[in-house]
């Protein structure tokens, strides 16, 4: 643990490592946040947009997936992050196939990037990365994950080391060099789960 968080302070001072943190507090309900690009991995019609919540973390507008897809995406347009961490809270509010919340980094397109997520239905944390569209499984660890309540991922990188930790309790520590250099940070869901999120953060250098 002492290495990696070595490593990352390190990582954080070659370039601009101002943690950067986002609600939608600003942003109307209705639509896409402002400066987000949302969209699927494979296929699907997924239906991102802000919407007011009375219990949110930071009050009062979340952004939530309510249509469907393979894997619904949404990155924040502009974000470039090889070293650093990304977290974000989440709530699970509803879905029969899946209900899960994740974030992604390294994101080159909608066909490659990092993905970690908790699933309210399955009570696990796991670790994917993305490649040429398809879905490939790094980890799985069992976690309590309830439903309809605010969690909170976060995932720490540097190198190939990866860090996926969920309300503050590390569940995965791997390493892994399928996907480097930097790429856009954002958050994911799968399938027809309906999942709100809010306080985005983000730090990090782009090598």
């Amino acid at each position: 643990m002492k290495q990696f968080i070595a490593l990352s302070l390190t990582a954080l001072t070659l370039g601009s490592a101002v943690a950067q943190s986002q609600g939608f507090d600003a942003d109307r309900p209705g639509g896409a946040p402002s400066g987000w690009t949302c969209g699927v991995t494979g296929g699907g019609q997924p239906r991102w947009q802000v919407e007011a919540a009375p219990d949110a973390p930071s009050k009062s507008h979340v952004l939530v997936q309510r249509g469907r897809g393979d894997f619904p995406w949404c990155v924040k347009a502009g974000s470039s992050v090889a070293d650093g961490f990304v977290e974000v809270s989440f709530k699970s509010l509803d879905g029969r196939e899946d209900q899960a919340g994740g974030v992604v980094w390294r994101w080159k397109d909608g066909h490659r990037y990092y993905v970690a997520r908790a699933n309210a239905l399955e009570n696990n944390v796991s670790l994917y990365y993305t490649e040429g569209g398809t879905r490939h499984t790094l980890k799985y660890v069992d976690a309590p994950v309830a439903a309809k309540a605010w969690h909170r991922l976060r995932v720490e990188f540097a190198g190939r080391r990866i860090q996926v930790s969920l309300d503050g309790k590390r569940y995965i520590d791997v390493e892994d060099s399928h996907i480097d250099g930097a790429g856009a940070v954002g958050v994911w869901t799968k399938a027809d789960s309906v999942t709100a999120f809010d306080d985005f953060i983000v730090s990090g250098a782009a090598r």
